[in-house]
């Protein structure tokens, strides 16, 4: 079976001498795992187009136990990402997020412009890190099945307070009156963050990534997205970790 589609390669391992096997986020199959043969000869146009970061034009064999790509030709290449080690490492933080919940075997056309769009906008510096990064993490998570719900206090309906509580392992609000003994962690959220975290949920695709807040309150939208990611898939993401220890 042979069938075409486009994808970004999220992580690669050289296989031997010439020959790759890489991970893509494709738009008609979602996340497939697939070997490339000739791969590392530079020559070969299948080098820079199944390298990681790549966005290609894939021809892909489906085999008994496996796929084949092949041939490739480049769409994009976020070269400028590749010539900043923050951006980067970042950047490889967004792939290991898109390995772990996008899905495999069926249509992710909306995760793969999702992730596209966050790799646009870090390359070209559109918008800061700290704001893409909150966004991706919450928007992929609620797309996957993991929305939190956001809407008001879980005990009592209020809507808005000059504090609230994220509570990330059940991903749910509390205001300051109900939060009072509860053993479960939580964040503080001012009203700004608050209408910055549902808007990482809530708003529309075109919308997602257009908003503002003071450094200070990025920090604390970012805690709460990170957090909320490792309790909802119970990992540390090591490429989360190394970007934290180099920024």
């Amino acid at each position: 079976m042979k069938f075409r589609t486009d994808g970004l390669i999220i992580k690669e391992q050289n296989i031997g001498e010439q020959d790759r096997l890489v991970f893509a986020l494709t738009k008609s199959n979602g996340v497939l795992k697939a070997f490339v043969r000739g791969a590392k000869n530079i020559k070969n146009q299948k080098c820079a187009a199944t390298s990681l970061l790549s966005y290609s034009r894939l021809t892909v064999y489906k085999g008994r136990d496996s796929y084949i790509i092949g041939e490739a030709r480049s769409i994009r290449i976020f070269s400028k990402l590749r010539n900043n080690v923050e951006k980067m490492c970042l950047a490889q933080y967004f792939c290991e997020l898109a390995l772990t919940i996008c899905p495999r075997e069926q249509k992710a056309d909306a995760f793969l412009s999702l992730v596209l769009n966050a790799l646009y906008l870090l390359s070209e510096d559109k918008r800061s890190a700290n704001l893409i990064k909150p966004c991706l993490e919450m928007r992929l998570a609620s797309m996957s099945g993991y929305m939190p719900d956001l809407r008001m206090c879980r005990s009592c309906g209020e809507y808005s307070a000059d504090v609230m509580y994220f509570l990330p392992q059940s991903g749910a609000l509390e205001c300051a009156a109900c939060r009072a003994n509860k053993a479960e962690p939580a964040i503080a959220l001012n009203p700004s963050v608050l209408t910055a975290l549902r808007h990482t949920v809530y708003a529309d695709d075109e919308r997602l990534f257009s908003f503002s807040l003071p450094d200070s309150d990025l920090e604390v939208l970012n805690t709460a997205s990170e957090n909320y990611l490792k309790c909802r898939y119970e990992k540390d993401f090591s490429t989360l970790t190394f970007y934290k220890t180099i920024i």
